[in-house]
């Protein structure tokens, strides 16, 4: 077969071919950095939490060894409790944020300024975040003790105090937290069809009514990825925790993503393998909550079908 001949044969083939095709061109530099950046590395983490190796020297196989130790590790048991305190905690971003939307889809005097203000929290760093709060929570001079100063109570060191320290920073990590579940269910608002309202308020609906029966079941897939943003940043938090204690008072306020860094890459550690060991953990976890999410999510959509 002459070139000419091939060349055309090859063009037709992939003008043939081409909707199907298409798209997996534009998806091949994605799917390849997402093999190469985050499947890789996981199957690489849990391959390094059967070494003991301190990152520079050679790694000895210890098999099942950190895992055994994280068993017995009193730290691990603080800082997964931590995390299931953010996990519960950090919900309520989700209905707060739903609130907040509803109000800022109103017609209402100054609206502009309003969504400014909920949305101003959403764009700030993480770090300012964390320095903010560390301020109004300073008990020498921060305004939450201000307050207390006026309805006569006692100053309260919230970061120091191994109480307090974990829910000081879940209220600081909620309220960037709650600002991007507003913006989620503020873009479902917009897709909510006016004719099921305005046939719901014909039958007599209003109120609670409306919002539980009509408008929340078609924001289900902006509650589906409001839940598995808010479960994700509740169990990998770290920067907050970074920036306002260092895991103190006393370790208290470590989280598993925390803890992973101390034993793994801090002054105290250096232990490669027991760090990936709990980063295996933490990831099982999430993985547990997002299989659950994505089945539920298959089963509507299979039901509705």
């Amino acid at each position: 077969m002459s070139s000419p001949t091939k060349a055309r044969t090859q063009r037709s083939w992939y003008k043939r071919n081409e909707i199907a095709v298409t798209p997996w061109l534009f998806l091949a530099p994605g799917v390849v950095a997402f093999l190469l950046y985050v499947i890789f590395p996981i199957f690489q983490s849990i391959n390094i939490s059967f070494y003991e190796w301190d990152g520079l020297g050679e790694a000895y196989w210890v098999g099942l060894s950190n895992y055994e130790e994280l068993y017995w590790d009193d730290a691990f048991y603080v800082s997964l409790r931590n995390n299931l305190i953010w996990l519960v905690l950090y919900l309520l971003a989700i209905p707060a944020g739903l609130a907040i939307a509803l109000f800022l889809n109103q017609t209402v005097t100054g609206i502009r300024l309003y969504k400014s203000l909920f949305f101003f929290p959403f764009v700030i760093s993480q770090v300012v975040v964390g320095l903010v709060f560390s301020w109004f929570y300073d008990p020498s001079f921060g305004l939450l003790n201000q307050i207390l100063g006026v309805v006569g109570l006692g100053p309260i060191n919230v970061l120091g105090d191994e109480r307090f320290v974990t829910y000081g920073i879940i209220a600081a990590g909620i309220w960037p937290q709650t600002a991007y579940c507003m913006i989620l269910y503020l873009t479902g608002l917009n897709a909510v069809d006016p004719e099921q309202i305005e046939a719901a308020r014909l039958d007599g609906a209003k109120g609670l009514r409306m919002l539980w029966h009509v408008i929340i079941p078609q924001l289900k897939p902006a509650t589906f990825i409001a839940f598995v943003v808010t479960i994700i940043g509740a169990l990998r938090s770290f920067d907050l925790i970074s920036i306002m204690t260092g895991g103190g008072p006393f370790g208290e306020s470590r989280v598993l993503s925390f803890y992973m860094f101390e034993v793994a890459l801090s002054e105290y550690g250096f232990r490669m393998g027991y760090g990936a060991a709990i980063a295996v953990v933490l990831f099982l976890i999430m993985l547990c909550f997002i299989a659950y999410f994505l089945y539920s999510m298959y089963q509507d959509d299979k039901g509705g079908r």
